[in-house]
């Protein structure tokens, strides 16, 4: 029977301590790596839903392996090892408190925030006139504060580097890395017959190297929509064709769930849990370009634990 991993509670050899963030785990070995386990978890309006999603946290963790690998001519990441399909293991390091959103089309926050009369955002003006899925003439980078509970706030260039969140020079270090990183997605997208709509990126120091970290171009950090089509929708003004998790929010929307405090969390019924395992698979697939290949979950926490300990006699 497949198990979706919801909670994980492993005790790893020279563990220091462990961050249970919304959607991974991440294991502190001897400040020297990180184990971080994808779990199964699934968050919209950061929120965490009540059930888990099969598979999901493996399609997370091999999208990012492959782009992490696809990148590491841009800048360095922290991946070291994939020990199963739902772990990485990697450098342990210092992380810049700000995230590195990126984006090419008037889309989501961005939208609402536009279709409620605002024409900047994080600083960074909005031409006027646009319509809703529409390209910017050049992508924008909208950062935002890392929040470990709640919700990230939007934050300016000019308020990251003036209250000494990030020096400037790294600052700007990071968005040049930041947009060479969402090109390369998008080109990579674009043969692949998808269009990298934005994402986020996020980053650490060791050793005064700054390194790429955590996940990258997976469907829970960026939105993607379908290339074919796209330009008739937006003639026509209809809603694009998208893989990401968008489609959990407009279910979570229409079961009245926002998540505002007054909101009841719906039942997720298994035949939507169903669709969402699906929809996860469809896009593995699709960005990859390669067959989605179900790990054997019937005791994934002991194979979890076992891979995991068996990499860090290795290392260690």
């Amino acid at each position: 029977m497949t198990q979706a991993v919801v909670k994980t509670d492993f005790n790893f050899p020279k563990q220091k301590d462990v961050y249970h963030g919304k959607v991974r785990d991440v294991y502190n070995i001897d400040d020297q790596y990180l184990v971080m386990v994808v779990s199964d978890r699934i968050s919209a309006f950061d929120v965490v839903l009540p059930e888990g999603i099969p598979y999901k946290g493996q399609v997370l963790n091999q999208i990012a392996d492959k782009f992490l690998d696809a990148t590491s001519d841009i800048v360095p990441n922290w991946k070291i090892d994939v020990p199963d399909p739902m772990v990485t293991i990697g450098h342990f390091v210092e992380t810049y408190p700000v995230e590195m959103v990126v984006r090419g089309y008037l889309t989501g926050h961005a939208w609402r925030e536009y279709k409620a009369g605002k024409r900047e955002i994080c600083g960074v003006p909005m031409p006027e006139g646009m319509k809703e899925h529409q390209r910017f003439p050049k992508p924008i980078l909208t950062p935002t504060t890392k929040a470990h509970e709640g919700h990230d706030e939007d934050i300016s260039r000019e308020e990251i580097i003036n209250s000494g969140l990030v020096s400037k020079d790294e600052y700007e270090k990071l968005e040049e890395y930041t947009l060479a990183l969402f090109q390369r997605g998008t080109e990579i997208a674009e043969k692949m017959g998808l269009i990298l709509v934005d994402t986020k990126y996020e980053f650490g120091k060791k050793d005064g190297e700054i390194y790429l970290i955590d996940e990258i171009h997976t469907p829970d950090s960026s939105r993607y929509f379908y290339l074919e089509g796209y330009q008739e929708r937006q003639d026509k003004d209809e809603n694009q064709k998208q893989l990401s998790k968008e489609f959990v929010r407009e279910w979570l929307m229409e079961n009245d769930f926002q998540g505002k405090e007054e909101d009841k969390m719906p039942d997720m019924p298994k035949e939507f849990v169903n669709q969402v395992t699906d929809r996860y698979v469809e896009l593995y697939e699709k960005i990859t370009g390669d067959k989605f290949q179900k790990a054997d979950a019937s005791e994934v926490l002991y194979r979890i634990e076992k891979n995991v300990t068996e990499k860090l006699s290795e290392l260690l």
